[in-house]
């Protein structure tokens, strides 16, 4: 305890303070799903599945379930290919001002929600854009793809393309060359940021409400919707239904390719 310093008891106590702040909520919302009373209760007076039951009969929620996947796949899809080109591009020439380039492309990270969604509804009205599924997807790929782009350049920043043309030399293609050597070394990257692109797109709400129309809501914008009309802890259930899956999802890339990997991008 001495070598690590007298302020090693409040580092330790700093990081558990951060921990149980940060999963208060999440306990907070899963204890509430399986309430029996009809209201918002914390702590659970007991334990019911009644409000996971009751899923059965929100049809509007599966559809806007559905729509929210969609488009999330949609769009990662669309940013995949478009901001794993991005990075190549900026890796492989190094421009003057490339750096600034590679600020400019997460942009749109950088600005508020709400700013955002009332940007890009201007702009896509201006160009005449009025239907609300491309809009929602032109906006989502804008809000993904600089996910992929940051963790893609991360990983090709540390790639030696002469082992490219070494592939080359040894009797491959180039096609072929790119997917033995490239490929296995930007996956990481790739995955990584597909997967924070999807859930980015899934549970985004500031720049959906100003996008959605009556017929194509995502699953935020339902949930809002039905917080306002009918608040009870059906909302939680599909909250702790969301946690599950954002976990196993977690748990899928650590087993391909490991946690740490995850967090050095």
């Amino acid at each position: 305890m001495v070598g690590r310093g007298i302020y090693y008891p409040l580092v330790i106590a700093a990081a558990v303070f951060a921990v149980v702040y940060l999963m208060a909520p999440i306990v907070i919302v899963i204890g509430v799903s399986v309430t029996p009373s009809p209201v918002f209760d914390f702590p659970p007076t007991g334990v019911s599945l009644r409000w996971y039951r009751s899923l059965d009969r929100l049809d509007s929620f599966w559809e806007s379930l559905a729509f929210s996947a969609q488009i999330a796949l949609l769009s990662t899809l669309v940013s995949l290919v478009l901001g794993t080109l991005c990075a190549l591009a900026i890796v492989r020439t190094r421009f003057p001002g490339w750096n600034a380039l590679a600020t400019f492309m997460v942009s749109p990270l950088m600005l508020p929600g709400l700013v955002a969604g009332i940007a890009m509804l201007h702009a896509l009205r201006a160009v005449g854009l009025q239907e609300a599924y491309p809009a929602l997807l032109l906006a989502h790929v804008v809000i993904t793809m600089p996910f992929i782009m940051r963790t893609v350049l991360a990983s090709l920043s540390l790639f030696d393309f002469t082992m490219v043309d070494a592939a080359r030399t040894l009797g491959y293609s180039y096609p072929s060359a790119l997917v033995r050597v490239l490929v296995p070394n930007i996956y990481p990257g790739f995955l990584t940021g597909g997967l924070f692109a999807f859930l980015a797109s899934f549970d985004n709400y500031p720049i959906s409400m100003f996008l959605t129309d009556v017929r194509n809501k995502t699953l935020p914008i339902q949930m809002l919707q039905y917080l306002e009309e009918s608040p009870d802890p059906t909302l939680a259930a599909i909250s702790t239904i969301l946690i599950l899956i954002t976990v196993t999802v977690l748990v899928v890339c650590d087993r391909l390719v490991g946690l740490r990997s995850l967090g050095s991008f």
